[in-house]
C-alpha cells in the first residue's frame, strides 16, 4: 500500500483535499503538454504543409494536413491520459497499468462505460480528470477550427 493511500481514509475531510492536491497539478501539466504539443506541431508541420496548400490550393495536401493534425491530437490526448493513469497507479487507486489507462481514457473522454472505479479515497479525481478532458478537447477543437480557417484551399482568399 502506498504511503499517500495509507494516510488518507474515505471518511476524513482530507480525502477530497488530496484529490484536488493531485488533480490540479495534473491538469496544469497536461494543459502545458497539450499547448506545447499543438504549438510545436503548428510551427513545424502545419507551416510546412500549409505552404504546400497555399502554393497549389491542393485538396490532397489539405486532407493530409487535417489527417496529420487529428492523429497528432489523438496521440497527445493518449499521452495526457497516460499521465493520469501513472498517477492512479502511484496512488494505488487502480490495480494495474492497463486498468488505469482504460479508466483514464474513459474518464478523460467522459465515455464512462468501462465498469471501473477508483479506490474510495481517490474517486473525485475521476471527475476532475473529466473536467481536464473537457478543457483539452476544447483546445483541440479550437486548434482544428483555426487550421481549417487558415488553410482551407477552396475559399476565395485574395
Amino acid at each position: 500500500m502506498n504511503i499517500a493511500h495509507a494516510t488518507l481514509s474515505a471518511g476524513t475531510p482530507m480525502s477530497w483535499s488530496a484529490d484536488w492536491a493531485w488533480s490540479l497539478p495534473l491538469i496544469v501539466a497536461t494543459l502545458i503538454l497539450h499547448v506545447v504539443g499543438l504549438g510545436l506541431f503548428d510551427e513545424k508541420v502545419i507551416s510546412w504543409l500549409g505552404s504546400a496548400i497555399a502554393r497549389r490550393h491542393s485538396r490532397t495536401a489539405f486532407v493530409t494536413l487535417m489527417s496529420a493534425t487529428v492523429l497528432m491530437a489523438t496521440v497527445l490526448h493518449g499521452l495526457e491520459a497516460a499521465v493520469w493513469a501513472a498517477a492512479y497507479r502511484f496512488l494505488d487507486a487502480l490495480p494495474d497499468a492497463r486498468t488505469a489507462m482504460l479508466y483514464s481514457l474513459s474518464s478523460m473522454t467522459s465515455y464512462g462505460h468501462a465498469n471501473l472505479f477508483l479506490s474510495q479515497p481517490w474517486q473525485l479525481m475521476g471527475a476532475l480528470e473529466a473536467l481536464n478532458g473537457m478543457i483539452l478537447f476544447g483546445l483541440t477543437t479550437a486548434f482544428l477550427f483555426r487550421i481549417v480557417q487558415r488553410e482551407w484551399p477552396l475559399g476565395t482568399r485574395g
